[in-house]
């Protein structure tokens, strides 16, 4: 059987545990024990398994090469948790393969059989798989909140988006940036002179100030900096 692999990890920090190395090593054995052929593999990196195909790149290809005939299935690492982490998005997956005349392994379950009428307990086991994988999903990210919260109460850097304007992240901890902070102290000195927000940009931008990006202010961006 021609197999076309698929592999995915959700972080691009994600090197432990499962990485992409490590699946694409029981990618291959798989295929060899089972005497199959792996086309090619395919790989989404930083990719959640929330995401449906159409954002998934490599996902995508996969299913247009069994959709094109040049491959007889979808071979994925570990279980269907690496396909899909939403039963939503795993089933719609599914049946993608499935109605193009596809098959669907797992390199610790083998095949992942099709719907059978005459069957409904196969159908409700895989979706009940499916519900466990979205839960624990929602459960990590839960913890992963909490944790932000909890470091933002302490008074550290949560890692929500970039620090603002005046402030850097130094290990997960908030400190002076000292250019910023020089440039606030400039819009306060205009705002105090009367000057507005339109005014202060065009003033910070030909003074070769820039924003925390560095480039150039707006009216807007001023007035969220001096808001805070």
């Amino acid at each position: 059987m021609r197999f076309w692999g698929y592999r995915r990890v959700s972080t691009n920090g994600q090197i432990d545990r499962y990485g992409l190395p490590m699946q694409e090593t029981d990618l291959r054995d798989y295929a060899h024990t089972g005497g199959h052929q792996l086309v090619r593999i395919e790989t989404d990196g930083a990719k959640p398994g929330s995401l449906p195909p159409d954002e998934r790149p490599g996902l995508l290809a996969a299913l247009k090469a069994i959709e094109r005939g040049e491959a007889d299935g979808l071979l994925v690492p570990g279980d269907l948790d690496r396909l899909a982490r939403e039963l939503i998005v795993q089933e719609a997956i599914l049946s993608r393969v499935w109605k193009s005349g596809g098959v669907v392994h797992a390199t610790t379950r083998g095949e992942i059989l099709a719907d059978d009428p005459d069957d409904p307990m196969r159908t409700a086991i895989r979706q009940f798989m499916g519900v466990v994988a979205q839960l624990d999903r929602a459960l990590v990210a839960k913890r992963m909140r909490n944790g932000r919260k909890a470091k933002a109460a302490q008074g550290g850097y949560a890692g929500f988006g970039s620090p603002a304007f005046g402030q850097r992240s130094v290990d997960k901890e908030l400190i002076t940036d000292e250019r910023e902070a020089a440039v606030t102290a400039r819009m306060r000195e205009l705002r105090a002179e009367g000057m507005g927000f339109k005014a202060i940009a065009d003033r910070l931008n030909a003074e070769g100030l820039t924003s925390k990006r560095g480039g150039t202010w707006h009216p807007q961006t001023v007035s969220r900096v001096l808001a805070r």
